[in-house]
């Protein structure tokens, strides 16, 4: 009986890490239970299948195949810190929580063990600048990019003014809904547009003092960073008040299907932020469905292939592995360490051509990273919610954030963590 359980574990321990001879480590820190689960899924199998496409279709990247060992955080900041600390010794090359709370704890373990933390839309925001955060990339776009496109976008729906505008952020109580506010203060001091902050506690199924004072204070616009519930709720109090949903923005993490499916008809209009493409009609899709889903190796239910987190989390492991490609091209081996794996991350010269070989021509912006610029082009477009349709469409071109309002803040922050932290600024 003891061999018997004792084989059953090892079973369950090679399902769950991928290809047992794999010589590229790259963990999946996931969260399928708990509060966030229902967004949580979707990220992490798009993630998965991604790698498992590259290992059954080109047999891994450079020759080797990539193992994916998923550990469960719940979205929970301990045990964020306890699968990278489980994990850490298999060589890993780098790390995507999914989470701004584990992202700031694990930035100065990162820094001292080095390894790769790849933060894509989330996470510390002045990351960006990598002189002062050498193991750390956040490319293509973060919070505070965010929340100048949405301004920016605003700004072009008001015909260019902003003035005596009211816009209300409402967002998750937390590290990451704190991230904008810094950014959306000074974008209202520059275009006069009075700002009103409301926090949501998490995980944010209590909303009813906030959408009283909205219908009350009737902003013209409101931007939501939320996540999990809190997007559902809030969508739905916004109907109840007959808030106008084209005036309604979230970030690229307040946009998924799971967030608008809820409120039905009355979330027609509803828009959100994206770094990137939406739909399956990209030909990378076909190349999953044949060699991951049809062959039964999808990571989870395999229905979430083209939905918006799914994509998301596919788009990760796309940037994690071309780093990795681009390591095996530097060294000329393809077995490449976690600190020949950063040096990819900043040589990374993502072109169109190469999304267009990828299978994902136009899905995002291309990214040339260097010593300095660990941020990306930090571009995005405004996505709209079809009800009656049930996706999403793009309403708007890229459009570029405010870099006279948030290099300095990048500048400023960066600078002061750098001083507290001891490190040295290099790129000079």
């Amino acid at each position: 009986m003891k061999k018997s359980f004792a084989a059953l574990a090892a079973a369950a321990m090679l399902a769950t890490t991928g290809p047992a001879l794999a010589d590229l480590t790259v963990p999946n820190l996931s969260y399928r239970t708990g509060s966030y689960a229902a967004n949580g899924i979707p990220y992490a199998d798009g993630f998965a299948d991604y790698f498992t496409l590259l290992n059954e279709r080109d047999g891994g990247i450079g020759g080797e195949k990539v193992a994916v060992p998923e550990c469960e955080t719940a979205y929970n900041t301990e045990k964020g810190v306890e699968c990278y600390e489980s994990t850490k010794g298999q060589a890993a090359l780098a790390y995507n929580p999914l989470s701004t709370g584990i992202t700031y704890q694990l930035i100065p373990k990162v820094t001292a063990d080095k390894h790769v933390l790849y933060t894509p839309g989330y996470g510390r925001t002045s990351a960006a600048n990598g002189a002062v955060f050498e193991w750390v990339f956040n490319y293509p776009a973060n919070y505070w990019d965010g929340a100048s496109v949405a301004v920016k976008y605003m700004m072009a729906e008001q015909g260019g003014d902003l003035t005596g505008k009211k816009i209300t952020l409402l967002y998750h109580n937390s590290a990451y809904g704190k991230e904008p506010i810094r950014t959306l203060e000074e974008l209202a001091k520059k275009h006069g547009f009075t700002l009103t902050l409301l926090p949501v506690d998490p995980p944010g199924q209590e909303q009813k003092s906030q959408w009283l004072q909205i219908r009350r204070e009737k902003p013209d616009y409101v931007i939501m960073y939320g996540w999990g519930v809190m997007n559902q709720v809030a969508i739905q109090e916004a109907v109840n008040i007959k808030f106008p949903m084209d005036h309604m923005m979230g970030i690229w993490w307040s946009g998924s299907e799971n967030d608008v499916g809820p409120a039905g008809a009355g979330a027609n209009g509803y828009k959100s932020i994206s770094f990137h493409g939406v739909g399956a009609e990209y030909p990378i899709y076909a190349d999953l469905k044949k060699h991951v889903f049809d062959a039964g190796k999808a990571a989870g239910a395999g229905d979430q292939l083209g939905t918006v987190l799914y994509s998301r989390g596919m788009y990760a492991a796309m940037i994690i592995s071309e780093a990795i490609r681009t390591a095996q091209e530097k060294t000329g081996k393809a077995a490449v360490t976690p600190e020949e794996v950063r040096d990819g991350f900043e040589s990374l010269n993502l072109t169109e051509a190469r999304l267009t070989d990828l299978g994902l021509p136009g899905f995002a912006q291309p990214i040339a990273a260097s010593c300095a610029d660990h941020g990306g082009p930090g571009t995005a477009m405004i996505l709209q919610w079809d009800a009656s349709a049930k996706k999403w469409s793009a309403v708007s071109e890229w459009i570029a954030a405010d870099a006279e309002v948030l290099d300095p803040l990048i500048a400023e922050d960066s600078a002061a963590f750098a001083k507290e932290s001891g490190i040295t600024e290099r790129c000079k």
